[in-house]
This record gives structure tokens, sequence and C-alpha cells, in this order.
């Protein structure tokens, strides 16, 4: 049963299997790892996550029981930063991709976002990630434009979070 839980330590094991997956040099929305952080050592990945609790914003792991299958942040502000990498940001580890994984969590977050008093969410990404594109299309994403960032084309949608319905979702397990 797929789940949103909070960063912790005690699921180091799962996530260094997930983090794994990518591999190196991969770009991981919603883990929130930046190139300088150590999280190989019990140590290191301990303060890195102490870290992502003392961020702006809500950050939560995408679990199937003992499993971590992606991760998902909500960044209930706007500023700069938000307006350039949206409100949103996920990522599904790639064996758990195509199964309805990140579409079950992102309607999760907007319901949380909603409650948050959020009336509508911006959500950006690449022209060229058709998964992407498509979950939030589900989710009801509306395009407003597509905008060279200075790494390429993105795609920038709106969901209005007043009258949206909630998706539903029968995400496969295998």
């Amino acid at each position: 049963m797929l789940e949103l839980v909070l960063p912790n330590v005690a699921r180091r094991a799962a996530w260094q299997e997930s983090h794994r997956e990518w591999g190196p040099g991969q770009h991981e929305d919603g883990f929130g790892v930046g190139p300088n952080d150590e999280v190989d050592s019990v140590e290191g990945f301990g303060a890195w996550v102490d870290w992502l609790h003392s961020r702006p914003g809500h950050l939560w792991w995408i679990v199937d029981e003992d499993a971590v299958l992606g991760g998902i942040v909500l960044r209930a502000h706007t500023d700069d930063w938000v307006q350039r990498v949206g409100h949103i940001g996920y990522g599904i580890r790639p064996s758990a991709r195509g199964r309805g994984v990140a579409t079950w969590a992102l309607d999760q977050v907007l319901k949380r976002a909603g409650n948050l008093g959020l009336a509508q969410v911006l959500l950006v990404c690449r022209d060229e990630n058709l998964a992407s594109r498509k979950t939030i299309e589900r989710c009801g994403g509306v395009l407003e434009q597509i905008v060279d960032d200075g790494r390429g084309l993105a795609r920038r949608y709106w969901i209005n979070l007043t009258d949206r319905r909630s998706v539903d979702v029968a995400w496969e397990n295998p």
C-alpha cells in the first residue's frame, strides 16, 4: 500500500537502495539531494535527514511497505525559486515508473496543498519528459507556456485547487 512518509533515518537502507537505482549523477526530484550532500555514511545520512526537516516546505518519501519508490516536495510559498521550479517536484525510481505511483503521490500532495490554503499550484517539468507531462495533465494541470529556462525547454502548468476533483488512481504493484 502506498503512503507518504516523512524522511527518517530508520528507512536508510531502503532509501539507499532507491538512490543507487538512479545511478551516479542523476537528478532526483523530490529527494532533495544536493551535489555536496554526503548520504553514504550513517552520520552523513542522519545529518542530511535533519537538514531536510529544517528546510521550508514539505518533503515526503513515497513508500510501499519497506520500499522507497520516490520522493515528492511541496513548496507552500511563492518566491523566485518556486516561480522557476514549481510548487511541487517529484521523482520516481526507475523500477517503479509507469505504474501510477507519481499520479497517486501528486494527487495526495495536491489535497494537502489545498488544505494549506493554496488556491493553485505551479508545476514545471522538462518538455521532453512525457511521463511527467501526462502525470501533471492527469491531475488537472493546464499548460501555461513552454519556456527556455537556460537548460532547455520547460513546460509550466497550473493546477487550480479550488474546484479540483481527486484523481481515481489504480497504481500497479508488481
